[in-house]
């Protein structure tokens, strides 16, 4: 087993392989069955996936670790991120499991733990669960017998109790009536809860991305791949498109005339009108490294505070829930509404910007322009290795080139994914063609260096 076994969005990598096997899986469940212990006689797990095919192995997997150290799992089949964290909290369950790779294609998977407050673990018990899987001899004495040893137990109307939890967000005085709204649901784990959200409130629906079969997840769809749900917004003739990734807990939109609205300006629109409403707790968004500075100028003219964290939804929430702040997101589409969510929700966020739509009476292409991007390029490179950038001469010469030049009118960030192995190198900046030649050039010595 890898000795680092949890990333920046718990374990993930491809199946049955690397650290995601199945005897990990079995060990997880067994720790979090033990270190999770709470309320109840016997530790209460809440089990929810995704629609990729190998969900079945860790699934299985980690019900057999969590009984076997007599706690006891609760299935709730595919069902998106957000849903899990939702019936954690509202099952008094003593932690909550995700097995997802999220955006990341079928043949990966993952597996996140959320803890009895509905939010992530924190980084010290992911710690004690790696050093209670390393073990040679893992827990053996920790092992239930007779009856003591756990029963699972399903829970088979768990999506149309999140359907009513996500309509209860939208506001009572209004309705979707008369809105024509197409949904891609990436043939992930929203593709029976998100068309239902939005027809139960009124819409009529074109559903895209809604027939999983183990190996279509993000396939060419949803939030990564928008162009599919583009196309379709205008052929049906939609007032918006809504595309979410394999576990529905971010959204990008498209607008009724087919352009694609990232996240940046999904996190502008709702802070301007948070604050408007008073919502908007210490006037503060908070953002990752990674939105564009046309965000950053756009919050500053509306005399709101912006916030930046390192890169994924987990270190936004962190940030907001120290400095108790109400919004948070990042450009690819994880947006959180901390008042009404424990974690980024891709349905939740629609509601909210569709709220603001049918309120003001007003087209998403208008709502858009609450800022304006500077133009921005992101390179994403396979890379066979990941050490760290400040080590590789090439590479920290050519970026240090860039920032003397772009000094004052733009920036660059240069760093590795969390979850797959790639480099991201983005540089944004006023002048596009500067922008595009610098990204371009990092990205060369970056291959040269340690590319696969």
């Amino acid at each position: 087993m890898a000795s680092k076994l949890f990333g920046t969005d718990g374990v993930r990598g491809e199946a049955n392989a690397g650290v995601m096997t199945v005897e990990n899986a079995l060990q997880i469940g067994r720790a979090v069955g033990i270190l999770c212990k709470g309320r109840h006689e016997r530790t209460r797990i809440i089990i929810g996936k995704d629609t990729r095919r190998s969900g079945y192995l860790f699934e299985t997997a980690m019900v057999a670790g969590i009984c076997s150290v007599g706690a006891e799992p609760y299935l709730v089949g595919p069902l998106p991120t957000p849903g899990i964290a939702f019936m954690t909290l509202g099952m008094r369950a003593d932690a909550g499991v995700v097995i997802s790779a999220s955006h990341n294609p079928f043949y990966d998977n993952g597996i996140k733990v959320f803890g009895a407050d509905g939010f992530k673990l924190d980084d010290a018990l992911e710690a004690q669960i790696e050093e209670m899987v390393a073990q040679p001899a893992p827990l053996y004495g920790a092992l239930a017998h007779g009856a003591d040893i756990g029963r699972a137990h399903r829970i088979d109307d768990a999506w149309g109790r999140y359907v009513v939890k996500l309509k209860y967000n939208f506001p009572a005085d209004l309705t979707l009536d008369g809105l024509k709204i197409a949904v891609d649901c990436a043939h992930g784990a929203a593709y029976k809860v998100a068309p239902m959200v939005f027809e139960e409130l009124g819409a009529k629906v074109v559903a895209l991305g809604v027939n999983p079969d183990g190996v279509n997840i993000n396939d060419h769809c949803g939030a990564l791949h928008p162009q599919q749900l583009a196309k379709a917004v205008v052929e049906h003739g939609c007032d918006v498109g809504l595309a979410l990734d394999g576990d529905a807990d971010r959204l990008v939109l498209v607008d009724e005339r087919g352009e694609i609205v990232d996240g940046d300006h999904i996190m502008a629109l709702c802070a301007l009108r948070m604050k408007a409403g008073g919502a908007l707790r210490h006037s503060t968004l908070v953002a990752t490294v990674m939105s564009n500075y046309g965000l950053e100028i756009a919050m500053r003219e509306a005399g709101i505070h912006l916030v930046r964290t390192d890169v994924g939804d987990r270190q936004v929430v962190e940030a907001m829930r120290k400095g108790k702040f109400t919004l948070g997101g990042e450009q690819s589409g994880h947006l959180v509404f901390l008042d009404h969510a424990t974690t980024g929700d891709g349905v939740l966020a629609a509601l909210q910007v569709l709220a603001i739509m049918v309120r003001e009476g007003k087209p998403i292409s208008e709502l858009a322009r609450v800022m304006t991007s500077v133009p921005q390029v992101l390179i994403n490179l396979p890379v066979r290795e990941k050490p760290p950038i400040s080590s590789l001469t090439a590479v920290s010469g050519t970026i240090a080139h860039a920032e003397k030049e772009l000094e004052g009118a733009g920036r660059v960030l240069v760093r590795y994914s969390g979850t797959e192995r790639k480099c991201r190198v983005m540089v944004e900046g006023s002048d596009s063609a500067l922008v595009q030649a610098h990204a371009q050039r990092i990205a060369d010595s970056v291959v040269a260096a340690i590319g696969a």
